[in-house]
């Protein structure tokens, strides 16, 4: 019912809306970031973030700051929204609220097995993971010795048990199967995702689509760059690419044979709305493509709010609101150790 969620979205959506759009207006300005860059120390930091609505979370953290604990309090804040959204949210936004954060699930997963794979202590491990991606039965994940044991102890009840019917083999893990697992729940969860937001139709469906294509074409870009000069087949390539997108079909089967960094900026140069990404990096560079690409999503997040009635706006504010929280380790790390200099190199501006 495409063009009437006008007469109906506010019954059950409107409240939630409205907060969101709320919780938007507060999101830290070019302004905010330029006082931040000019931060001597930490503590700098956490009084000037005081006037933001990070102040309470941070008011009681004693001195001397440090970086991991500015992380974990503006991290809280966004799983407080998060779980206040979730708590008010009806069918079906509650499930399209709740599909946002397997993402996280499937890199805390990779994390714990990756950590114990280096015998790493689960504990330590546990604390590292995000808070959006726990489940009841993640400590468990370190007994685990193949894909096989990791779904049929673990993963069988939990949301992204759909997902492993892809990768379950009786292989040992190691570091290139852990990346293959992860890789493939992802494109699962990218498609499963996408066809969600397909039934829902409507403004939610013309919107998610974008964002969805947007992630599925950049993971493919960075599966092909990460895969180059690995063992790694170009048939294997292929089977990791999600099914949908701009680059999907004809962009994959490009991309599969591509031996060097030139070669992939060769294909995207071919789609209009990746020229400009490519465009910023200099040949045979590949470090900056990262920030290009955060620049470009946090542009179509933005203009997600420009339309109302949908639920995209949800999950516009959980990723601008990462990229925040990132944007705030990454001046963190570098007002620690004395590097202001670089402070600009990985801050995305979002407003």
């Amino acid at each position: 019912m495409y063009g009437f969620e006008a007469m109906t979205f506010n019954i059950h959506g409107g409240y939630l809306e409205a907060i969101v759009r709320g919780h938007r207006s507060g999101l830290l300005t070019a302004a905010d970031y330029n006082n931040l860059c000019q931060c001597e120390t930490l503590d700098d930091i956490k009084m000037h973030l005081s006037a933001t609505e990070y102040g309470p979370y941070l008011q009681n953290e004693p001195s001397p700051l440090h970086t991991t604990t500015i992380v974990e309090k503006c991290t809280l804040k966004l799983v407080d929204e998060y779980k206040h959204m979730l708590c008010q949210a009806t069918e079906p936004m509650s499930t399209f609220l709740e599909y946002i954060t397997y993402g996280h699930m499937i890199d805390n997963v990779v994390l714990i097995v990756t950590g114990t794979l280096h015998e790493r202590d689960v504990q330590e491990l546990l604390e590292k993971c995000h808070p959006l991606g726990m489940f009841d039965s993640i400590a468990t994940l370190a007994v685990a010795q193949n894909m096989r044991e990791l779904y049929r102890l673990v993963l069988v009840d939990t949301p992204l048990a759909p997902y492993f019917s892809e990768c379950i083999t009786s292989e040992d893990l190691d570091d290139m199967n852990i990346e293959i697992m992860r890789n493939t729940l992802y494109k699962a969860y990218l498609e499963d995702f996408y066809r969600f937001c397909q039934k829902l139709g409507g403004a939610t469906a013309e919107i998610m689509s974008d964002l969805l294509a947007f992630e599925a074409d950049r993971r493919a870009v960075n599966i092909t760059i990460n895969s180059i000069g690995t063992e790694l087949t170009r048939e294997d390539r292929r089977k990791l690419y999600s099914s949908f997108g701009l680059l999907y079909p004809y962009g994959h089967e490009e991309l599969a044979i591509c031996e060097d960094i030139d070669q992939v900026r060769g294909v995207m140069e071919k789609y209009p709305p990746y020229q400009p990404i490519f465009s910023k990096l200099s040949y045979g560079e590949s470090q900056m493509l990262d920030k290009a690409f955060y620049e470009e999503e946090v542009k179509r997040l933005c203009l997600s709010f420009e339309q109302q009635f949908h639920y995209g706006v949800f999950f516009a504010y959980m990723r601008l609101r990462e990229q925040e929280i990132r944007n705030l380790m990454w001046i963190s790390e570098c007002v620690a150790q004395n590097q202001k200099s670089r402070v600009h190199d990985s801050v995305v501006f979002i407003f």
